[in-house]
């Protein structure tokens, strides 16, 4: 633990403010593939039972039409979230009939792009800008890569805390301007120090081979239909997930908002020539919203981002230059294949706590040298993370995963251990140790034992997921029928959600061109 957070955790300890680490707000966003019951991906529409994926707060779809994305408001309380995102599976189970929702970040059986049906959002120039962006992003990526699911987890410091922390960082800037340079900090450390993420929550060590279309990879195969690699953690996000040639040669500085709003504008607009085949218009279709490195902010990915909750019509970039960063969200999240909902309040603890330890860590600006050792240790530790001896790159130097694992969950013990104190806060510090022994004990990581589950059980990738995922709609099913208001409330959501999509689908005259237009000069 450095000197400068120490000298932090003392002053709050010595201002008797430590409570102030208790009640931040937390929220998840978590992805699920619709599948039928031989594992392969539905061809269904969306259900009309589940609302409008346009205008349903709680339940839409990402990248294609089997592609659920399942949304949690912000909570106080861990517990709280995990409960929501529960009642939002539960009411899902009770309207898709005979289908399952697939309970891994890697995807089941695939046939091709065409198998991959892109999410339809009705005719409004919005709902049209969407399935467009899609469309671009399975033009430039591919739609296999698009087919993988993750979970987002949001999150922001209790409001008492920023007042406290101004005071003890001497700041006389404006309350706006500190909060966000504070969550850059954060950011910036979250980047550093992300590999551990992936060692500690990493689900995401095998994959279908129908996966990689074309089978060229030196990866080694399990068994005739699955691809693995022996010490791997996350696989979705090394060189076979959310990467590309054009995206890492992509600098978006993180070393302040303005930089960072700067530089993804930038991006969106300068050509790319590698995108200029696909056409931006063909036969009068819409093929991509742009022909540019992004087609928009959130094209950009990036295992984490600053967030504000926008306007209609308002684009990500706009919300952060008009007032600042509202919450950060941590993008890096496999799906758990051994909890229900995919991920639990121990996780939960342990990344907030690990977020304070990021913000209040000393953080120094990133520069290119660094940026590509960040690259470097999320890759290798996603495909090599548990490997006996793992080395990381720290600042030039080798450093094994073990000892610097040990430092940072050190500090973020001493977090842990702070927001425990808060009357309406349990279970951190015990949550932070629960993780510390994956560290010593790498094959009681999620990746190691799922490995180790395909290997007793001799079962396939695609079957072994199949298999836990019919067992985790049984669970559902056999659960307690949800509260009339919690069903009540997800069946008015669903009904308003179609009338708000029909109402704007009726009373729009802008033709499409003119609102793309206004959109990306805004």
């Amino acid at each position: 633990m450095s000197t400068i957070l120490e000298k932090k955790l003392r002053q709050l300890s010595e201002n008797n403010e430590p409570v102030v680490f208790c009640g931040g707000k937390k929220g998840l966003e978590k992805e699920s593939l619709r599948v039928n019951e031989e594992g392969s991906l539905s061809l269904k529409r969306h259900p009309s039972s589940l609302g409008s994926a346009l205008k349903n707060k709680y339940i839409t779809t990402d990248f294609s039409e089997a592609l659920l994305e399942f949304v949690t408001p912000a909570y106080e309380n861990s517990w709280e979230v995990i409960s929501m995102l529960n009642d939002i599976h539960q009411f899902t189970y009770n309207n898709i009939n005979n289908e399952i929702l697939w309970i891994a970040s890697m995807p089941c059986r695939l046939d091709g792009d065409k198998s991959i049906p892109i999410a339809d959002y009705g005719s409004s120039n919005i709902g049209k800008m969407k399935s467009i962006y899609r469309s671009g992003l399975g033009l430039r990526y591919g739609r296999n890569m698009q087919a993988i699911s993750g979970i987002h987890f949001n999150y922001s410091l209790p409001e008492n805390f920023w007042p406290v922390y101004k005071k003890i960082e001497n700041n006389n800037s404006a309350a706006e301007d500190f909060i966000s340079s504070s969550y850059m900090d954060m950011i910036r450390n979250l980047k550093r120090f992300g590999w551990l993420i992936l060692y500690l929550f990493g689900a995401s060590p095998a994959i279908c081979k129908s996966f990689l279309s074309d089978n060229n990879t030196s990866m080694p195969s399990l068994d005739k239909k699955t691809l693995f690699q022996p010490y791997g953690t996350s696989l979705r996000m090394s060189d076979l997930g959310y990467t590309s040639s054009v995206q890492s040669n992509i600098n978006i500085s993180l070393n302040n908002l303005d930089d960072y709003i700067e530089d993804l504008t930038t991006a969106m607009k300068t050509p790319e020539p590698s995108y200029q085949n696909f056409g931006f218009k063909i036969n009068g279709k819409y093929q991509q919203l742009s022909l540019n490195k992004l087609q928009i902010e959130n094209e950009y990915y990036s295992t984490v981002r600053p967030k504000r909750v926008a306007s209609s019509g308002e684009r990500p970039t706009s919300a952060l230059k008009r007032g600042g960063i509202e919450y950060i969200e941590i993008r890096s999240l496999d799906v758990n294949v051994y909890d229900p909902v995919g991920i639990n309040q121990d996780t939960m603890r342990f990344i907030e706590s690990f977020m304070i330890f990021c913000l209040l860590e000393e953080s120094p600006l990133i520069d290119e040298v660094e940026n590509r050792e960040i690259m470097k240790n999320y890759s290798d530790t996603s495909s090599h993370g548990r490997k006996p001896g793992f080395n990381l790159s720290r600042d030039g130097k080798k450093v094994s995963l073990k000892s610097w694992a040990t430092e940072i969950i050190d500090g973020v013990l001493k977090i842990a251990s702070l927001i425990d104190k808060g009357a309406q806060c349990s279970g951190y510090e015990s949550s932070v140790k629960k993780q510390s022994r994956l560290v010593d004990d790498p094959d009681q990581t999620p990746s190691a034992m799922m490995l180790g589950e395909l290997s007793e059980k001799k079962m396939t990738f695609s079957d072994y997921i199949l298999d836990l995922s019919k067992q985790n709609k049984e669970y559902f099913k056999g659960l307690m029928d949800l509260s009339s208001s919690k069903n009540a409330l997800f069946e008015k959501e669903a009904k308003d959600s179609i009338k708000k999509q029909s109402d704007i689908e009726s009373e729009e005259r802008e033709p499409f061109s003119d609102h793309l237009k206004k959109y990306f000069e805004s």
